[in-house]
């Protein structure tokens, strides 16, 4: 769980080439960013940075320390008084043109580099639009690769033809793609009926590498169902990335057909392979894959679990102790014996105390005569 300062947020003035002209952009830096000097983060790219900063930026701080989301870099464009020119789009094809089309260079050709350059970035962008702009960033989605991993529309205003090109997009691709989608029954009626259209076309793609979600809050209107959307967003988008819960594991786990640590490899796997970053197994998940191997009695996947713990949490108590209790039950008490005792000077972890451990090996020492 990450812990200590609060996050850093750093205002850049940021001199465009494309746009000839300056850009303020509003930066926050997770916490305890200086002192995980090797950690890497995935990008949040917030347009309308003026209103969306703080919700999407809050949220994006709430759900990480909770470990419901990965610690993200938050990056807001200010566009108060250009919001109008950057989605400026043709009347003909309903592309990009124009002071548009220079902004769309400028995310893609200049924003994007210079934060990797000068932040220790994911190769994982999330960008986040209302309205106008969640019309415009659509537009990265034709590209190939698209530039975003994944795209957070919030009661769209699209321009013509684009919920079919949407889905005919995404149809398409063969990159994963992470799209939420979402409006609100008081929404602005134009805004809500187009949005509604493209909810039925996306609902017809039928793709493992895309990961579409869409919620429709009653009562919200144009401006209430931001606070509402981004919370959800996130939950979905980042769903793979949370703990192992009660209901995975009475649901899921329990229920498993195939090895309970094959569960817990493809987990993080999948992390890995969805955000571009390794991330420690958390003790809490080896906790619960080693109770499911133990309930169901799959000592082999407990070994591979004791020793995944001592791997990853070599300081703590988890790999000597679940490495004793598979060499008792598999009729090598000795060997369980020595290793419980072995852990007398490591962290305690739970329910898990160096008590319990040399208990253990007291026990065995007197049934056995050891």
């Amino acid at each position: 769980m990450v812990t200590g300062l609060s996050s850093q947020v750093i205002y850049e003035e940021f001199n465009s080439t494309k746009l000839q002209e300056t850009r303020r952009l509003k930066i926050q830096l997770p916490r305890n960013y200086d002192a995980n000097t090797e950690k890497v983060y995935p990008i949040v790219l917030v347009f309308d940075a003026d209103y969306l900063f703080e919700p999407v930026a809050g949220n994006v701080d709430y759900y990480s320390y909770w470990e419901e989301m990965p610690e993200a870099i938050v990056v807001g464009i200010m566009q108060g008084r250009t919001r109008d020119f950057d989605g400026q789009y043709d009347e003909t094809n309903f592309l990009p043109t124009e002071k548009g089309a220079d902004f769309f260079e400028f995310i893609g050709l200049e924003l994007i580099p210079h934060i990797d350059k000068n932040y220790r970035t994911a190769k994982f962008i999330l960008a986040v639009g209302h309205e106008f702009t969640a019309n415009f960033m659509n537009y990265y989605l034709f590209k190939d690769p698209p530039l975003f991993n994944g795209y957070l529309s919030l009661s769209p205003d699209l321009a013509p033809m684009m919920d079919s090109r949407i889905a005919e997009s995404l149809s398409k691709t063969p990159h994963k793609i992470f799209y939420y989608l979402a409006t609100g029954s008081n929404d602005l009626k134009p805004i809500r009926e187009v949005t509604l259209e493209l909810h039925e076309n996306m609902k017809t793609i039928n793709k493992e590498n895309i990961h579409y979600y869409f919620d429709d809050f009653e009562g919200a209107s144009h401006y209430s169902l931001v606070g509402k959307a981004i919370p959800s967003a996130l939950e979905e988008i980042f769903s793979i990335f949370r703990p192992i819960s009660k209901k995975d594991y009475d649901e899921i786990i329990l229920n498993l057909k195939t090895p309970v640590f094959e569960y817990l490899m493809t987990k993080y796997t999948t992390i890995e392979d969805l955000f571009g970053f390794k991330t420690e197994v958390r003790e809490n998940d080896i906790i619960a894959i080693a109770s499911a191997a133990e309930r169901k009695k799959e000592w082999t996947s407990l070994e591979q679990v004791a020793q995944l713990a001592s791997k990853e949490h070599p300081d703590t108590v988890l790999g000597s102790y679940y490495l004793g209790r598979f060499f008792e039950e598999t009729g090598e008490p000795k060997k369980a014996m020595r290793t419980y005792q072995s852990a007398f000077e490591l962290e305690e972890v739970g329910f898990i105390t160096i008590d319990m451990l040399l208990d253990r090996a007291d026990k065995i020492k007197q049934d056995f005569g050891f």
